[in-house]
């Protein structure tokens, strides 16, 4: 059985420790996105220890495409398919469905929609989403809900956010039906929830005590980062966490900077997953402990310094910014690699550091510095979602 102690508390940050099927993870916590059983950027599972990784998060509506989760089961699930012994997430689709789907319909019983790789018709609804995430085996599994526009109308919003509830609850009940069955792969298998609301206040909060009372094993923030302001994403966080069970993790999707993370935790938030660290890395943008650079640029052509001389990743042990600015010019895809690969572990890093400042009483005036060094002020700009898009 799962459990999840609180160590330490500064305000409303926590400092946890979540047992599960397939090992401990230390919150909070930062998932490393490998949306299709792979980090993009040419990242094995394994290389994920030496970067610090505890989690890893796959995606069940790119798995259920390619290569199929009946592949993926008969293989062993997810986990042994990638080669990775750690805790695994799966996503349970939604967001992919609402937001790569051109064409799709919504009923009660689930959304039928076009793949966007075949244009072949898929048809998803929480039961089939549980199915596929039973036959992938993850760690922990989420349930299928709408994804609304934050900045949609509250009506509609209203209608979604019930409709969420309903099929939460046909969520939690298949869960159990497959956790019994002899052959599921994990039967230990966790649910966490999902919370909508747009950024309405009354709707996000009811909709929080909603799935409070069914006693999941985790609760996740969705439906942010997708075109609200950063001040606004906060201020949901602010109203509607106090409203979830504060004895169970809880998980802010899609989201985000170093500074948002910074600002979720404070908050009360525990797991976190964004693609920026990849997705960036092979653009050639890179974090460092006083903000992010952009190796394309002309003033790194001849720098022997690492990308941060602080990190102790393989990559500033190793390479200098003027060779993997060679790299990126040059198209080489080991450029792309080493970047990602010091991205993931400089955000995994950052985490440990949260941990240790928490562990320490000393979170707040972490923060404080540590945004005083990246020189960020996130507040006032427009939050988009970090989907899982190439």
């Amino acid at each position: 059985m799962a459990s999840y102690e609180i160590l330490k508390e500064e305000g409303r940050a926590k400092r946890a420790r979540f047992k599960t099927a397939h090992g401990t993870i230390e919150t909070p916590v930062f998932m490393n996105v490998g949306t299709a059983a792979a980090i993009k950027g040419a990242v094995s599972s394994p290389e994920l220890r030496e970067l610090k990784c505890q989690v890893e998060l796959c995606n069940t509506y790119h798995l259920h495409v390619r290569p199929g989760d009946d592949v993926v089961k008969e293989m062993g699930g997810v986990r042994k398919f990638m080669c990775w012994d750690g805790p695994v997430l799966t996503d349970s689709g939604g967001f992919q469905v609402f937001s790569l789907a051109k064409l799709r319909q919504i009923r009660e019983e689930g959304v039928t929609f076009h793949s966007h790789v075949d244009g072949r018709l898929i048809f998803m609804g929480p039961e089939q989403s549980m199915q596929i995430q039973s036959n992938l085996g993850s760690t922990i599994a989420m349930a299928f809900d709408e994804c609304p526009d934050a900045l949609a109308d509250a009506s509609y919003i209203d209608r979604s956010i019930e409709r969420t509830t309903r099929w939460l609850v046909r969520c939690q009940a298949e869960m159990r039906r497959l956790n019994s069955l002899p052959d599921t792969v994990n039967p230990d298998q966790l649910l966490f929830g999902i919370n909508q609301g747009g950024i309405i206040d009354g709707l996000r909060i009811r909709h929080a005590r909603q799935i409070a009372s069914l006693g999941l094993d985790g609760y996740a923030v969705g439906g942010l980062a997708v075109g609200e302001t950063h001040e606004q994403m906060y201020h949901v966080l602010e109203e509607v966490v106090p409203a979830l069970p504060r004895d169970k993790p809880t998980y802010l999707m899609g989201v985000g900077t170093p500074a948002n993370i910074l600002e979720g935790v404070e908050r009360g938030i525990d797991f976190f997953d964004c693609v920026y660290p990849s997705r960036n890395g092979r653009h050639g943008h890179v974090y460092t402990s006083r903000g992010h650079l952009n190796l394309f640029n002309a003033q790194y052509r001849t720098d022997p310094r690492p990308i941060d001389e602080s990190c102790g990743c393989p990559v500033c042990r190793t390479f200098s910014r003027a060779y993997l600015r060679h790299l990126l010019k040059s198209g080489e895809m080991l450029g792309m690699r080493l970047c990602v690969m010091h991205n993931l572990y400089f955000y995994n890093s950052l985490m440990e550091s949260i941990r240790l400042a928490l562990d320490e009483g000393r979170f707040a005036e972490f923060k404080k510095d540590t945004l005083a060094a990246y020189g960020e002020h996130p507040v006032h700009n427009t939050v988009m979602h970090a989907d899982w898009r190439p």
